[in-house]
């Protein structure tokens, strides 16, 4: 019989499961104040202003890559000439929930990408739930989706790895092993499905990237993040990884016992940004969640991105348009606004 352990449950001593993931990204944050930050200050630059775009989609059924092209157009993103990779989030398929991010917004990304001048579009992406890649790309329908549109995908869990220096060291660790599709493409662009979490409060495009992390080399589901604790390890991915374009699917979105166990939920928009702390700072707000409250945005403030509203321009519609309150689990009930 398999147990299944909540986020509140007590490990000896008294500590919970979430006081323990927590404690690696609390005491990095802790120190900033102590002995500095953890991470090169020179390397890391936040722009004074960031733009964020909340655009219509009231369902799958529109040109979705006629408003991400012109989601694009809007917040001048430049991509002529680039290889991109696209960072869908892929977990677990389950007919009538809202895991991943939608096909027909993968696709469409794609689609848009390709005509504002993009030289290369792959998709990559590495479940840390669900072993058998193939099993997913065929119930999600992403793979007819991608083979109608000639765009390759990478198993980013079994791509060829390079270890690289993290950019930050909330982990503690120095390096990591990292597939070369996400090290060498020109623009890593992370597609999250909006949803609650947990564990970390909410993920969006800073916690999708645990999926470019290689199951092959360091387990299901992820253990080296978990063991790191999980607001560290969204830190330094983050830090490391520099997702230049953010995507999100807000169109049916996840509340509840996310990012697998959740509710539908729809919301109807798709979110875009090339600050990706400024992306999820706005899609938090949007259902209901205080960034300021969220360790990892908290702690990407101080050197990522923008999470302050007041330095954010919304561009498209305003997130007044699109608030919400999402269902939180009990024990995440104090993250909300």
């Amino acid at each position: 019989m398999t147990t299944k352990h909540r986020t509140d449950d007590p490990l000896p001593g008294g500590l919970t499961r979430r006081a323990f993931l927590a404690l690696p990204v609390a005491a990095a944050v802790a120190s900033c104040t102590r002995t500095g930050p953890p991470f090169v200050e020179s390397a890391f630059s936040i722009p004074s202003r960031s733009a964020v775009g909340l655009f219509p989609a009231s369902d799958y059924a529109v040109d979705l890559s006629d408003v991400i092209f012109r989601g694009l157009a809007e917040l001048d993103v430049d991509v002529r000439g680039l290889s991109i990779l696209l960072k869908p989030n892929m977990v677990e398929y389950e007919a009538g929930a809202a895991i991943n991010t939608h096909p027909l917004v993968v696709a469409g990304a794609a689609s848009a990408l390709r005509r504002a001048g993009a030289r290369e579009v792959v998709v990559g992406e590495g479940p840390g739930h669900r072993r058998d890649v193939e099993y997913l790309l065929s119930a999600t329908g992403l793979h007819d989706h991608l083979g109608d549109l000639g765009v390759r995908f990478v198993d980013l869990n079994h791509d060829d790895v390079r270890e690289v220096p993290l950019r930050s060291w909330f982990t503690g660790l120095g390096s990591m092993a990292l597939p070369v599709s996400v090290l060498d493409a020109d623009l890593v662009v992370s597609m999250p499905k909006l949803k609650t979490h947990h564990w970390a409060g909410m993920t969006c495009g800073m916690k999708n990237l645990f999926g470019t992390v290689p199951s092959a080399v360091y387990g299901w589901p992820k253990n080296i993040l978990h063991f790191h604790g999980i607001d560290a390890s969204i830190l330094d991915l983050a830090a490391t990884i520099r997702p230049g374009l953010t995507i999100v699917d807000g169109i049916v979105g996840m509340e509840g016992d996310g990012p697998i166990m959740g509710r539908p939920r729809s919301v109807g928009f798709v979110a875009i940004g090339t600050d990706v702390v400024a992306v999820d700072s706005t899609c938090a707000r949007v259902i209901g969640v205080d960034p300021a409250k969220l360790l990892y945005l908290e702690g990407a403030g101080r050197f990522l991105g923008n999470a302050d509203a007041n330095r954010i321009d919304q561009r498209g519609e305003t997130p007044e348009r699109y608030r919400t309150n999402f269902d939180l689990i009990e024990s995440m009930q104090r993250v909300r606004l």
